[in-house]
């Protein structure tokens, strides 16, 4: 090896040193802006280069730093994105977290509401009420000033307010019921899975145009029990495997493996002991992450 060779592998292992702890948080911070794992590692390894050609000796609080640096990379990114869902195929869901334990409570539904913010908006709302970052830090890393900032957050924590669970469901009694629900579905019991369901329940799957998936929501008690029985005669004839059961985006769900040999992960949105919505990733290139 080369004598520069050397040097820049003693750089990079050095910028490392101070990079990894921080690569979850930032990963984190990077998905829920994005609702990709994929485009989260992307993003992150390209602030860890953009790290590696830092006077990281100026840098006084590299969490800070790199938090910003990231934050601007997805701001960049969401544009792009954006334009692709415009031709999305189907009901657009972000890819599955499965059995992440974390302190926050962005929840599917919440990623959802998110969406549908300004980037600003959701930068401002994610690092402030999400992560704890103050209003100036915050102002910094989107290039606003605080005032602006804290209106942006505020703007956004009024539009995501329908979308943040109103109370704590126990993680043990959601998995009852999302055992009870693969349980009814599989095996036909629609007397079963009747009783799970809100009367106002809604079934959203994502297929991306690769699986076979229902092109719009599906609304209703009776429309979603209807489907159900459709699919209860396919999963009698080819099977429906579970795999895992456990927190999906933060709900309740399971992971099965279907007769196709794909993997599919199901979550339950639940409200006072009923299903209010049900979410189905079923597009491949969103569940390679998941085992």
């Amino acid at each position: 090896m080369t004598g520069e060779g050397v040097r820049d592998g003693v750089d990079a292992a050095d910028a490392a040193v101070s990079f990894d702890p921080l690569r979850p948080l930032l990963t984190r911070v990077a998905y829920r802006m994005l609702g990709s794992v994929a485009d989260a590692e992307d993003v992150v390894q390209d602030a860890f280069i953009r790290w590696l050609g830092t006077d990281r000796d100026a840098v006084r609080e590299p969490a800070a730093f790199l938090r910003r640096t990231v934050t601007r990379l997805c701001l960049d990114q969401i544009k792009s994105a954006r334009n692709s869902r415009e031709t999305y195929v189907g009901p657009w869901l972000p890819d599955p977290l499965v059995e992440e334990e974390e302190d926050d409570d962005v929840t599917l539904p919440l990623m959802l509401a998110l969406e549908r913010l300004s980037p600003l908006e959701r930068a401002a709302f994610l690092l402030h009420d999400v992560f704890g970052v103050g209003f100036d830090e915050v102002a910094k890393t989107i290039d606003r000033d605080p005032a602006a900032t804290r209106q942006l957050a505020a703007r956004a924590r009024t539009h995501v307010r329908d979308a943040r669970p109103r109370y704590k469901l126990e993680k043990e009694r959601g998995l009852e019921i999302a055992d009870a629900f693969f349980a009814a579905s599989r095996s036909g019991d629609m007397g079963a899975l009747g009783a799970l369901l809100a009367a106002d329940v809604g079934m959203w799957t994502d297929g991306g145009g690769k699986r076979p998936a229902a092109m719009e929501p599906v609304l209703g008690h009776d429309v979603v029990l209807k489907l159900h029985r459709g699919l209860a005669v396919l999963f009698g004839k080819y099977g429906s495997t579970l795999v895992h059961t456990g927190m999906i985006n933060g709900l309740p769900g399971f992971v099965t493996r279907e007769a196709d040999g794909e993997l599919q992960t199901t979550a339950l949105d639940i409200e006072d002991g009923r299903i209010v919505a049900i979410y189905v990733m079923r597009n491949p290139d969103k569940l390679r992450h998941v085992h």
